[in-house]
């Protein structure tokens, strides 16, 4: 199951992706990457999300363009630091706060912003101060929010499905706030396995201090496609009792699978606007089951 890639993502991920072919070469080699596209489209299994297509779309910009395959590098460094130099001042509001646990959602939940594949040259690192500024105005669901304090109090294991580079380090002061409250809960970050857009790896993880054991998924999706995991993370799936999927990715390759998932990041994309019926960047806490 999955938010399935549709007309409307078609035309958003050509669009996207042949402006900056063309931006990097002639015409004839835009227009050999775009067909490529299009019959990746065409090969594409049904139902998937858009982070199928992720490795593929690398895969040609590195073919055709010599493109890095960690594209993001340079942003992701950014976004580290940019969270790393503002890490202290929000752990210590999130500490100060009437509920801690709710107060590092709201900042994890903000993190989402971070997202240089979704919001490209609209990331504004002046406006996500301003945004942090307000943190603790952010609104959730509070329903979900119950029911996920329950399943924490209950379970015995977590796995926090991580998103982009940067945001990671708002996670930490999340899962900081978990572990102090619910000190029975074992506690385990799942990165991507190799370079997916900006998102966080190994590398992201060790960088932020997250100081829980850390698991990759076992490939370059920036998601959590199932079928395609590695052992590793296919059995912490199987072995958490509730799980965390922070951003767009992993809802695109998770929705409807049936664990015990709780679902948080910002509307950032038509798409979302669509299915959910929300406003850009709204942000969710969404419950998997009900």
């Amino acid at each position: 199951m999955s938010v399935a890639f549709n007309s409307e993502c078609i035309l958003c991920h050509l669009r996207r992706h042949v402006e900056k072919a063309r931006s990097l070469g002639t015409e004839e080699q835009a227009n050999r990457f775009t067909r490529e596209l299009l019959k990746l489209y065409l090969s594409a299994p049904e139902g998937v999300g858009s982070p199928w297509f992720g490795p593929a779309t690398s895969d040609l910009l590195h073919e055709i363009y010599g493109v890095d395959l960690d594209r993001y590098k340079d942003e992701k460094e950014i976004s580290n630091r940019f969270v790393l130099e503002r890490l202290d001042q929000i752990r210590a509001r999130v500490e100060s706060a009437e509920d801690p646990v709710y107060a590092g959602l709201q900042f994890s939940i903000l993190g989402n912003y971070i997202d240089f594949s979704a919001l490209q040259d609209e990331i504004d690192f002046d406006q996500l101060d301003e945004l942090l500024a307000k943190g603790e105005q952010l609104e959730l669901d509070r329903e979900s929010y119950a029911a996920l304090c329950a399943d924490f109090a209950a379970g015995r294991e977590l796995l926090y499905l991580t998103d982009n580079a940067g945001e990671i380090g708002f996670d930490r002061v999340l899962a900081e706030q978990i572990h102090q409250k619910y000190p029975h809960l074992s506690i385990t970050f799942c990165v991507r396995g190799a370079p997916a857009l900006n998102d966080a790896t190994r590398e992201d993880a060790a960088l932020v201090g997250i100081p829980f054991p850390v698991i990759d998924n076992g490939n370059r999706i920036a998601g959590t496609q199932i079928e395609l995991l590695g052992e590793e993370a296919k059995a912490a799936l199987d072995k958490a009792d509730v799980i965390i999927a922070k951003g767009q990715g992993n809802i695109e390759t998770m929705y409807g699978c049936g664990y015990n998932v709780y679902y948080a990041f910002l509307v950032k994309c038509p798409r979302f606007i669509e299915v959910f019926q929300k406003p850009k960047f709204t942000p969710m806490l969404l419950k998997e089951r009900k």
